[in-house]
């Protein structure tokens, strides 16, 4: 009598723990789904800037699960330096704002700086002003969704691309044949990919501080906030895909690398608390030019290596930039 009450409910247990784990399937890609669209949507109110990495357990987990709302990030400061605004437009009509500089001498050629997710170009004055200073006109731009440039949506540096190809067709069009492309953290993403897909044949590249894949920067944020990595990413990424019409796991700065065949120095952060030295050389590796370098800075987390290291920075970039001069 009891082997059969046992066997009657051994089906009802079964279904009880299925019931539970589709309803968690169910909820963790809720949460997922709400990350995926917050962290690509960018809101017109400079309130929502506050520190998401801080706060209490309960706090942290549901930003964890919905998401933190960012702002569209504002120009915190100009340069120091005579430039004048450069408006850009995208195929879709997004228009997308720039400075361009001229150095006080002959100018050796042109430097386009790109910027990290969530920043700006005034975030890069202080490289754009070493640039100068080295001889060199300089170029920062905005990215679509941030500083000045149309739009509240970032692919997080899939279509982006589009951005670059724009600044090269104009600098060119000035007449430059000694370009330099710079870019941090997702700005050396989106240079990495638009080097390959249009082609582009720059004097050089420096990369600062850039994630290998898309997957790998949504573990970096869940790292930070001490959850675990997975299925975080793994969800996430593909959602933001979804949401954004793109293969997510397939946004791999690992395989742009493949396409670079143009001089090449890599730079990163010893510290780096969002970019692992395992990407690093998984992506220096991957790059497929013989013409290449790599450049640690000891006491740097993901930050400005110029304004952490100024000797190494200028020693490093300037030989660099001296070294590929058409």
């Amino acid at each position: 009598m009891e082997e059969k009450k046992t066997s009657r409910r051994l089906p009802s247990l079964i279904r009880w723990i299925l019931w539970v784990l589709l309803f968690q399937f169910v909820l963790i890609n809720i949460s997922a789904s709400l990350y995926a669209y917050r962290l690509t949507h960018f809101y017109d109110d400079p309130s929502l800037r506050v520190n998401h990495a801080s706060g209490n357990i309960l706090r942290k987990t549901w930003k964890l699960f919905t998401g933190p709302r960012f702002p569209k990030s504002v120009i915190t400061g100009l340069p120091d330096f005579a430039y004048d605004t450069v408006q850009l437009k995208t195929e879709t009509g997004i228009l997308i704002d720039a400075w361009y500089a001229k150095p006080d001498s002959l100018a050796k050629g042109t430097v386009i700086l790109f910027h990290g997710i969530s920043a700006n170009k005034s975030y890069l004055v202080h490289e754009a002003a070493e640039f100068r200073r080295q001889g060199y006109a300089v170029m920062l731009v905005d990215f679509r969704a941030h500083g000045n440039s149309g739009g509240l949506v970032t692919t997080m540096g899939m279509r982006e691309e589009e951005e670059v190809k724009l600044a090269c067709d104009y600098v060119k069009g000035r007449g430059e044949k000694n370009i330099f492309l710079w870019g941090v953290s997702m700005g050396a993403v989106v240079l990495t990919r638009a080097v390959g897909d249009y082609s582009l044949d720059p004097s050089g590249i420096i990369l600062e501080m850039p994630f290998s894949s898309l997957q790998s920067h949504l573990k970096a944020r869940a790292r930070v906030l001490g959850f675990p990595q997975q299925p975080f990413a793994f969800l996430v990424t593909g959602w933001i895909g979804l949401e954004r019409g793109f293969n997510g796991y397939g946004h791999s700065t690992v395989r742009y690398a493949k396409k670079i065949s143009c001089p090449v120095l890599v730079q990163y952060g010893e510290k780096d608390s969002y970019v692992l030295k395992s990407e690093i050389d998984e992506i220096y590796h991957a790059i497929a030019s013989t013409d290449k370098a790599l450049a640690g800075y000891p006491n740097a987390d993901h930050e400005s290596l110029l304004l952490n290291d100024p000797d190494r920075w200028v020693q490093v970039v300037g030989d660099f930039l001296e070294k590929k001069r058409k």
